[in-house]
């Protein structure tokens, strides 16, 4: 039998049952926010608003005010998901998963998961959260085809087969698979909320199984779209922030809808988590984000005018934000970006031009050009020396870091890069001393970026004066995304540059997908990608005996609920890379710097930012910070 993680389980359901509400659960604390509200508005009090079993966090704040941030566009309102970070269960600090919605959960051998919701639990509404949301999703949605044209989402089909789903009671769930689903729990407490559950109570008007279908056709008729169902969808929008009127289990809840220039986030009444003092959290009562341009982020922030801005902010900004500290009253917290390499080439094993797929292939082309970057001159000036160098691969913090797999090919050795070159018989130059292919065109690698990180584009400047030394000549192509996305699907790039790693700091039970050939967004290997995603029906097998070992070693991560399995699978897979260069590493560690308004307290000093499996700021829980009662301020109208 392979090995359980009930140990895990146990230890979790013991920590629930430390987070049951304390002696005092009948004196909780009102938030003044609610206190004049409108008797039509009139809410129950705090404690028959709160589940039976909130969760007790060890925090000290207090109640009030409102933080202002920036929104380039109105769509990106929707990123509040991911770094409010409310999750069935989620990463604590130390990424150990943790019931966080849910009261408890059990794990048998990552396939059959027992879900036990909190008694009381109710959403921004007031309307019970129970296992009837989750049996509505499952059975009503996710199975309803004119919902889900393709099925039950991905992450829940193990070998193409979904579970069995039970519900066993109001507040237990099960999900049953045949077969491991390790990838399920890590789904759940990712960055994007997959939403496994819905607010029936309020849906059920949109769905043509409870309401008069021609009613619906024709309301749908009458907002422009095709279909009872299309409406279903436009209603359904727990990720994008564009329905006020829909539910949510969310500390703050969207109070308007677009157009706007500024959106309002108001504290939900019902959130499920309180301080030791008895207090409900969130502390701040209202989150508004202004829309502006991207390029007066900075600027704002360092006239003083946001409490608190991340994204939209980067390294190059440092000094300017540093600049404006002491006279406009905030902070730069400095945290490093967790991201497997700032600055990746992705060769395409893909690409239809047969000469360039040929050198792409080969491990000493690849290797050549690794060793021709002079990475410390790279650091000094795109991260000011303070950048780690090497190769696009896990940071020293995961427990799966070794030393070599950041140094191994990837020291500056332009003398065994041109010996290399040599070697595979690119031994023809031309006037400027420039490579030439076997059929006789130069040496020119084109490479495509997105152009929406400057740090790319300066980057890739400097590769092509190290490269130049080597006889191998660069050009940078900048693109619109989804352009590129296109070329890349296509096989028509040569090579691309983009950011390493999404997940730098994994641990044994993150699903290991970024370093096998599964996915058609890996610019290095798109058409294998498509192949795996479409089952065979699109883009090509995988041919290169090392790449075939990543998805067997990923298939042995996925088959075991064995910790230490998954653990060596990881480990393999990781060397892998180190060894074939599968994409060429710079130099990872950029800061990401975060303003914070003086007398806002609770995000640490120091910490990792990513976008998994931190969530940017998620797993540092935004629901804690608070303002002192000297900061506390009323919004700017």
């Amino acid at each position: 039998m392979t090995h359980t993680i009930r140990n895990l389980s146990s230890a979790l359901a013991l920590a629930a049952a430390l987070l049951a509400p304390p002696a005092w659960g009948q004196d909780y604390k009102e938030p003044p926010f609610f206190g004049n509200l409108p008797k039509d508005k009139k809410l129950p009090p705090i404690a028959e608003r709160l589940p039976k079993t909130p969760i007790v966090v060890n925090t000290s704040g207090q109640y009030g005010g409102e933080i202002v941030t920036l929104v380039p566009r109105p769509r990106d309102i929707r990123y509040i998901s991911t770094y409010t970070y409310t999750r069935l269960v989620g990463y604590d600090r130390s990424l150990n998963l943790q019931p966080d919605i849910l009261e408890k959960f059990e794990n048998e051998d990552d396939r059959i998961f027992t879900f036990t919701l909190r008694e009381g639990h109710r959403w921004s509404d007031g309307s019970p959260f129970t296992a009837e949301d989750f049996r509505y999703y499952w059975e009503d949605v996710a199975q309803n085809l004119d919902l889900s044209p393709a099925g039950p989402p991905e992450f829940m089909l193990v070998d193409g087969k979904p579970p069995r789903f039970e519900v066993l009671n109001e507040r237990t769930v099960r999900y049953t698979w045949d077969k491991p689903n390790p990838r399920f729990l890590p789904q759940l407490a990712g960055p994007l909320d997959p939403g496994i559950y819905r607010a029936s109570a309020y849906l059920k008007q949109f769905h043509a199984k409870y309401a008069d279908k021609a009613a619906l056709e024709e309301k749908a008729k009458q907002q422009k779209l095709k279909s009872w169902a299309a409406l279903h969808n436009r209603m359904d929008d727990m990720k994008e922030q564009t329905n006020p009127a829909l539910p949510t289990l969310m500390p703050w809840r969207v109070t308007n809808a677009a157009p706007a220039n500024r959106f309002v986030f108001e504290r939900n009444p019902y959130y499920h988590r309180v301080d030791a003092q008895g207090q409900q959290l969130p502390y701040v009562d209202r989150i508004l984000m202004d829309v502006s341009a991207s390029g007066l982020f900075a600027a704002k922030a360092n006239a003083g005018e946001e409490d608190l801005l991340f994204r939209g902010l980067s390294m190059g900004d440092i000094p300017v934000l540093k600049e404006g500290e002491k006279a406009k009253g905030y902070t730069t917290l400095l945290w490093p970006y967790a991201r497997g390499t700032e600055l990746a080439l992705y060769p395409n094993l893909n690409a239809v031009d047969p000469v360039w797929r040929r050198l792409n292939r080969d491990i000493r082309f690849r290797r050549a050009l690794s060793l021709g970057i002079d990475r410390r001159t790279l650091n000094n000036a795109l991260l000011f020396g303070l950048g780690t160098e090497g190769n696009n691969t896990v940071v020293a913090e995961s427990p799966l870091f070794s030393p070599e797999l950041r140094t191994v090919n990837a020291t500056y050795d332009p003398a065994e890069a041109s010996r290399l070159l040599d070697e595979i018989g690119l031994t023809e130059r031309n006037g400027a001393g420039i490579r030439l292919l076997p059929d006789g065109r130069e040496l020119e690698i084109i490479v495509e970026t997105d152009g929406e990180s400057s740090l790319v584009v300066d980057g890739l400047t400097l590769i092509g004066e190290f490269w130049r030394e080597i006889g191998v000549r660069l050009f940078v192509k900048p693109q619109d995304r989804t352009v590129l996305r296109n070329r890349s699907y296509a096989g028509l790039t040569v090579m691309v540059a983009a950011p390493g790693l999404d997940n730098a700091i994994p641990t044994a039970i993150m699903p290991p997908t970024e370093l096998a050939p599964m996915r058609q967004d890996n610019y290095a290997w798109p058409k294998w990608g498509q192949y795996v995603e479409t089952k065979g029906k699109n883009g090509e097998r995988v041919d290169i005996p090392e790449a075939e070992r990543l998805l067997k070693a990923y298939e042995t991560w996925m088959n075991t609920g064995n910790r230490d399995v998954q653990r060596a699978a990881w480990r393999e897979m990781l060397q892998n890379h180190a060894e074939n260069q599968w994409t060429i590493g710079t130099v990872a560690g950029a800061l990401q710097p975060i303003v914070v308004k003086n007398g806002l307290h609770g995000l640490p000093a120091k910490a990792l930012y990513s976008w998994e499996p931190t969530a940017m700021l998620g797993i540092y829980r935004l629901d804690e910070i608070y303002w002192n009662r000297a900061a506390v301020k009323e919004a700017r109208r």
